[in-house]
């Protein structure tokens, strides 16, 4: 890869506005907050039917199961839509148990071949160019040798798990697929836009039943039957515009006993079935409205006059539901729970029945659940701990509540519905947001993040980090596979290939948390864990001779790649400058951990580029100046400086100064934007997979924290550094205080 610049260099943050680092940082923060607001989450029908997600985030058609009388010649198409915001090619994976063909947009793009078509064959991976826009998929099965149906779904599960959308205009924002019963004969047209259904001309599954079709008539006794002894609440919010001067009056009618409270007051009981009539007086604002209902012997439920139905407002939107109530339960009659807390939206609240459940509509099947649709706020992964870390000390340093609130509002959408996703993975098979908090299987998955949490959780308490940081402790120190020594490794990959290694980015996705859960806990023990690791990760991938990390151990081989990563190298300076900030010198491993810090300081500033950059292969100059780890090179660098790690600081200080300046000349342009970050990586035993294959992107979230880290660091080391150099000065102006004016 050629070292072209970036950008022209009148285009720099340098060029804009000089050694100003402060403005530097919140121009960068700025620009972050802007392109990713802090949207709520959106709410989608969903049916926990038989077409569901499973681990992966793919959907399952486990159509010999719902069809085991199908036959030779017969076909099953499934029909759903996918957002995209922008022209791109994605990869999907897919799993034929028989015959498979995919239509993208009316076109087919995939056809299965007979050796692919049985269950047990590895995923296939299909490249797919997406439109702008909706982006509309039919699969159809037909009956093979071995099997009949598949699986289908997102290419990522990790970074990208994406749900799809049930596609007719009747159904029109619901989560899911639709599906045929067996045809005899394909379709004549394969639907590619917005259709009616009956449009299409076949029936689609699962039906969608009109509620005042079915028996009986109350919506509670449709929902849940007749239950004798429960009840159910049903919420709905009155529109503040017909509120103010005159009362409003509620009239309908009760299927069974009743009771209406507002905004958890209660205003109206009536404890038998019939019509039922009464006014508030309201301020002109919006108000919760809740009807605690019992069951009957016959019926339960109830139903506004229309004019009163007119003064309500949804409870919440929820897209492919055109009603205004939501539904929760049933309880037992007497039942005490906190109906405020789920109202929020945020957690699930255990039944009469002593089943968990949540808020639904009326529709049958017709349940509510949470989809995470930000491309970052409110999103849980590792390269984000990393930038709400360097969000939220810039928040603080520079004074900027809006900055701080915005970090933690975005770990408190994840923790908050921490419990949720857990439940909601359970029930419908991969939960629609915390994707990978709520299932942890990597230390990717869990300890970056978790260590930016329990610091923002010192700033102010945030709902769910008791249980999140607990979950996270117990895999760390208790699930995550290890060798015989102890030492943390990946049994088990993102990939086959990336089974049995062990990366040195996994300091970061680990040391971090455990220091910080030590304090959070008062657990000294998890010092002595972190310790112990940073020393094992040095047996296996320290390069003596160059005084650099490999970035990865191969376990079978018994090798390590020797490959001089930038970013990975990183990861490991930046862990040990977090470890040795909190580990007493009294700790028995501090010495031989500050002298591997030193030993790495030493080695990475034979390296360092000539325009104060380092490189994506650290040894290799003609690779492009990487981002990431210069970021972590200057903060380490002047956290040392600072606190005192360096015998002689002045060759580190040099380097920062550097380092910095070189950042805000050729990587940082005057808007704010973020160059040179690696994107995230896989692994070789060959530099050129580093240099050649993987690329850099603009704005990573693996970059942007860490650049505003280095420069708060760079920061307090200029203060450091005066604060120093001020005393000195009284020192040698005071007689009798430093007899040989040195400092």
């Amino acid at each position: 890869m050629s070292r072209r610049a970036y950008f022209e260099s009148e285009e720099s943050m340098a060029y804009q506005s000089g050694e100003d680092i402060m403005h530097t940082l919140t121009s960068i923060a700025g620009r972050y907050i802007g392109a990713n607001p802090p949207h709520p989450p959106v709410y989608r029908v969903s049916r926990s039917g038989p077409v569901r997600k499973c681990d992966d985030h793919r959907y399952s058609f486990p159509l010999g199961v719902l069809f085991p009388d199908m036959g030779k010649g017969q076909q099953v198409y499934a029909w759903a839509k996918l957002w995209s915001d922008s022209d791109q090619e994605f990869t999907f994976h897919v799993t034929c148990y028989g015959p498979l063909r995919l239509y993208h947009n009316g076109i087919g793009v995939f056809g299965s071949a007979p050796d692919e078509e049985y269950p047990a064959m590895p995923l296939l991976k299909l490249k797919c160019g997406l439109v702008k826009g909706w982006n509309h998929f039919v699969l159809e099965f037909s009956l093979g040798e071995r099997g009949l149906g598949g699986q289908f779904g997102t290419g990522s599960r990790k970074n990208k798990p994406l749900h799809f959308i049930v596609p007719s205009l009747e159904r029109e924002g619901q989560e899911g697929w639709l599906y045929t019963e067996p045809l005899d004969a394909p379709l004549q047209e394969i639907p590619s836009g917005p259709l009616g259904e009956k449009a299409t001309g076949v029936s689609w599954l699962p039906r969608e039943e009109k509620p005042a079709a079915v028996a009986p008539f109350g919506q509670l006794a449709r929902m849940y039957g007749l239950c004798s002894g429960m009840s159910a609440y049903a919420w709905a919010k009155i529109n503040g515009s017909h509120c103010g001067r005159e009362p409003v009056v509620f009239s309908g009618e009760a299927f069974s006993p009743v009771e209406f409270s507002v905004n958890g007051k209660l205003v109206f009981r009536q404890e038998q079935a019939g019509t039922f009539r009464f006014e508030l007086q309201l301020s002109a604002v919006s108000h919760n409205l809740t009807a605690n209902c019992m069951c009957g012997e016959q019926d339960w439920g109830f139903q506004l006059d229309p004019i009163a139905y007119k003064l309500l407002t949804p409870a919440q939107e929820i897209k492919g539901y055109s009603g205004k109530w939501l539904y929760l339960g049933p309880f037992q009659r007497g039942q005490e729970i906190n109906l405020a807390a789920c109202q929020t939206m945020r957690q699930t609240t255990r039944s009469g029945t002593g089943e968990e459940v949540y808020w639904r509509t009326e529709l049958p099947g017709g349940e509510v659940r949470p989809f995470l649709e930000n491309e970052w706020f409110g999103r849980w992964n590792y390269p984000l701990g990393v930038t709400l870390y360097g969000l939220l000390q810039l928040g603080k340093a520079g004074q900027r509540s809006d900055i701080r609130d915005y970090v933690l509002n975005h770990i408190e959408f994840a923790t908050s519905r921490f419990s949720y996703s857990l439940w909601d993975r359970a029930r419908y098979g991969a939960a629609g947001l915390n994707n990978q908090l709520s299932h942890i299987d990597s230390l990717d998955d869990c300890g970056s993040f978790g260590a930016t949490m329990l610091l923002a959780d010192r700033e102010r308490k945030l709902e769910g980090v008791t249980q999140t940081a607990a979950h996270i402790a117990d895999y760390i120190l208790h699930k995550q596979d290890r060798l015989e020594d102890g030492t943390l490794y990946r049994k088990v990959g993102v990939s086959r290939t990336m089974d049995n290694t062990m990366w040195c980015d996994d300091l970061y996705m680990s040391i971090p948390f455990l220091c910080r859960y030590a304090e959070w806990s008062g657990d000294d023990k998890l010092l002595d864990e972190a310790a112990r690791q940073v020393l094992l990760y040095k047996k296996y991938l320290y390069i003596p001779e160059r005084q650099i990390m490999s970035h990865v151990f191969d376990v079978e081989r018994g090798a390590p790649t020797r490959t001089p990563w930038g970013r990975g190298n990183g990861w490991v300076l930046f862990s040990l400058s977090e470890l040795l900030t909190v580990l007493s010198q009294e700790h028995p491993s501090f010495t031989d951990i500050l002298q591997f810090y030193r030993e790495l300081c030493a080695g990475y500033l034979e390296l360092q580029g000539r325009n104060g950059l380092w490189h994506q292969v650290l040894t290799d100059p003609q690779s492009y100046e990487e981002t990431s780890c210069t970021s972590m090179f200057i903060y380490s660098y002047a956290r040392g400086a600072r606190l005192g790690w360096f015998m002689n600081p002045e060759p580190y200080i040099q380097a920062v100064r550097l380092g910095w300046k070189g950042l805000t000349r050729h990587a940082i342009d005057k808007q704010g934007n973020v160059y040179g970050v690696c994107r995230g990586s896989s692994y070789s035993f060959s530099n050129q997979y580093y240099k050649h294959e993987l690329g850099w992107n603009l704005n990573d979230t693996h970059g942007i924290g860490i650049v505003l880290l280095a420069g708060l660091e760079t920061l307090s080391m200029h203060e450091w550094q005066a604060s120093t150099s001020t005393h000195a000065a009284e020192m040698i102006g005071t007689p009798g205080k430093m007899g040989n004016g040195s400092v």
